[in-house]
């Protein structure tokens, strides 16, 4: 991996007294390139920042030490908590998002993003299940890293939760709506009974882009409603 080169931002703060890191956080920059990412990473009046910068080439950033508390999850939820910054390490991978051309993540980006994330699970000790996108946390307002990131790949390397969709059985019956929102919730997603249509499409499709990848539709379909069961039903019985 090349060196690490470092960039400070000053987008950050003092994480609150006693708060442990335990969970990681990936994003992508949705800037037109890794130029116009740094410069809003670092600019004050942005208030956003995050603790690595990973660009195409695999070139690592460092703007804000992991100690230190950086901006880049807003306002967010996962398993009910809501101090996403307080306790998490993000990481931008630069990558024009859906508004500039997304694009694929290069194998100079994801390899050297393996080995980063390696580091920083092993240090805190993270939870596989705390590998998350933005668009987890966040899945009304976002949708990165995208159905495009490996997130099979990036859990066969060591990082995060990814168990294999088991086949849907043909007299398979999917839960009723309330149901499905019930185990959305067991897995982590903020998914309320009174949230309406536009959430409930939200965070399916944010479920998609992280489980489903080939069918980012928010439309509960067979499969969706399968895996979505499927992964609760891990969660519960660990």
């Amino acid at each position: 991996m090349k060196p690490h080169r470092e960039v400070a931002s000053p987008n950050h703060g003092p994480r609150p007294s006693g708060s442990a890191i335990d969970m990681l956080i990936l994003h992508y920059t949705g800037m037109p390139d890794a130029a116009a990412a740094l410069e809003r990473l670092c600019d004050p009046e942005t208030r956003v920042s995050a603790h690595y910068l990973v660009d195409r080439d695999g070139t690592v950033t460092v703007m804000v030490p992991e100690e230190r508390r950086a901006w880049h999850a807003g306002v967010a939820s996962w398993r009910g908590a809501t101090d996403i910054n307080d306790r998490s390490i993000g990481i931008e991978l630069v990558n024009p998002g859906h508004q500039w051309g997304y694009l694929p993540f290069p194998p100079e980006q994801m390899s050297v993003l393996v080995e980063l994330c390696r580091g920083i699970v092993s240090r805190h000790a993270i939870d596989p299940g705390h590998v998350l996108g933005h668009s987890d946390i966040a899945p009304v307002r976002k949708n990165d890293p995208g159905e495009l990131f490996d997130w099979r790949g990036l859990a066969l390397a060591g990082v995060g939760w990814w168990p294999d969709p088991d086949p849907v059985p043909r007299d398979w019956r999917p839960l009723p709506l309330a149901g499905l929102r019930a185990a959305l919730r067991l897995i982590g997603y903020d998914c309320p009974d009174n949230g309406g249509r536009e959430t409930d499409r939200a965070v399916v499709r944010a479920f998609q882009r992280h489980w489903l990848p080939d069918r980012v539709s928010g439309r509960i379909d067979r499969s969706t409603a399968h895996r979505i069961v499927q992964l609760a039903g891990l969660l519960e019985r660990t």
